[in-house]
């Protein structure tokens, strides 16, 4: 071993030292006193050396802890290609602008065609539609999976659609290889926002490899983290060469950083009106951004990639704790629930209020909260009824009366990893403390 190696060892070995006097947990969860958190980021001295080791090579920018997560994330789902982005909401705008390329002739999607969506989301996976000049198609969602359903879905197909782009809401799958074969045969690209849902699958698939692209979040409430950070997904060599472009400037060149003439003909070759053999590191084919993640931040994500099977497991099994524990309030409370053919990697337990119950929701969250459990709103509920989206060009198919009802009557509590049996036992004894009074 070399000294530069021997040092590295070191390094490492102190970190370990420092994340056990400083950051590991030690004193037992106190009801009442602690918070139990809706989501957070869970790990180990792993995270810290790794990144600590990404630093040391002082490659800035995406270098070989990018690749090795990409290609990790890319074996795990079964897809083609896995593309880093620097936050979930660029990884739904990659996807979504990648469909506006005009190497796409007639499929592309222009100004004024639709895609069809969901108003009970988050704005990030409609918001690439607006960007883009589209038209977002709003659908209604079912209570209990908070998804919609396919009849929905192809109730609202129109002349001018062009793609369905929704999120598997809190990790429950929508109906995905129905939607596939839907799509298919309407000629429609598909988005599958798989933020909430790593590890999810549908039919013994995982979800975010059923559509055109998927797209991952890994802020620290997500499956997996490394801070900010996020990826598109597809299994499409033409996709992914052009989701690239737009991640990285707009650039028709494909070659990794510091690579050069990766497709043989750097300086042979005619583009627009430029002059013949222009420099192909210097040409661009697309109006794009930079979207590219550091290496320190791969590095994270590699820490908590070999941690992610446990981490779903953590989720269902907090989930089901969490089910059983809240079936004697059925009759008051709408519980969370998925299709038939899904295995949820949940993001968080959904819980809707029963119209007909005496029952609010600041009662019941207002008794959560006071008991230091945290709570979130089903995200924006009605999206149609935030001031930013006032004014957008859209279209609505049906009523959206389960989506008004989530606004007013839903909201979620935490299944991370970070939960231990002790929390729960918390969480469920204050429901009883709160619905049983």
């Amino acid at each position: 071993m070399n000294d530069k190696n021997a040092i590295r060892q070191e390094i490492r070995g102190r970190v370990a030292e420092f994340h056990q006097a400083a950051l590991a947990e030690k004193q037992p969860f106190r009801p009442g006193v602690d918070y139990v958190h809706f989501a957070g980021r869970v790990h180990d001295a792993d995270e810290i050396q790794t990144m600590v080791e990404a630093s040391l090579d002082c490659w800035l920018t995406a270098g070989r802890f990018t690749e090795e997560f990409e290609s990790g994330l890319a074996e795990f789902l079964g897809a083609e290609t896995v593309l880093t982005v620097n936050s979930g909401s660029s990884a739904n705008l990659v996807a979504l602008s990648a469909l506006t390329s005009p190497t796409l002739k007639d499929r592309r999607i222009k100004p004024g065609d639709e895609v069809i969506t969901v108003a009970a989301g988050f704005p990030t996976t409609v918001n690439p539609i607006i960007q883009n000049r589209a038209v977002p198609v709003f659908v209604d969602v079912e209570l209990g999976t908070y998804t919609p359903t396919l009849a929905s879905i192809e109730a609202a197909i129109g002349p001018q659609t062009k793609a369905v782009m929704m999120a598997h809401t809190m990790g429950v799958p929508f109906e995905l290889r129905e939607l596939r074969e839907l799509c298919d045969r309407h000629g429609l690209w598909l988005i599958e926002d798989n933020c909430d849902a790593l590890g999810s699958r549908y039919d013994g698939q995982n979800t975010g490899t059923f559509g055109d692209f998927g797209t991952l979040s890994f802020y620290p409430a997500h499956h997996i983290t490394m801070g900010e950070g996020g990826a598109v997904i597809t299994s499409d060599d033409q996709l992914a060469r052009i989701a690239r472009s737009f991640r990285d400037w707009g650039r028709d060149c494909y070659c990794a950083g510091g690579e050069n003439n990766t497709c043989g003909k750097r300086f042979t070759q005619q583009f627009g009106t430029l002059p013949y053999g222009y420099d192909h590191k210097y040409v661009y084919s697309h109006i794009g951004y930079n979207l590219k993640i550091t290496d320190m931040q791969a590095a994270v994500g590699c820490a908590q990639l070999r941690k992610l099977p446990g981490f779903i497991t953590a989720r269902r099994s907090n989930h089901e704790a969490l089910a059983r524990g809240l079936e004697r309030f059925a009759d008051r409370l709408i519980l969370h629930a998925e299709p038939a053919s899904s295995e949820s990697s949940w993001f968080g337990y959904v819980i809707t209020i029963r119209p007909d119950s005496n029952l609010t929701r600041p009662r019941i969250v207002s008794a959560l909260e006071a008991a230091r459990i945290e709570t979130r709103n089903l995200f924006c509920g009605n999206l149609l009824r935030h001031p930013a989206y006032q004014d957008i060009d859209h279209r609505v198919v049906g009523k959206l009366t389960n989506t008004d009802l989530i606004t007013n009557n839903t909201f979620f509590i935490g299944v991370y990893p970070g939960l231990t049996p002790a929390m729960i036992e918390h969480v469920l004894a204050t429901f009883v403390q709160a619905l049983d009074r």
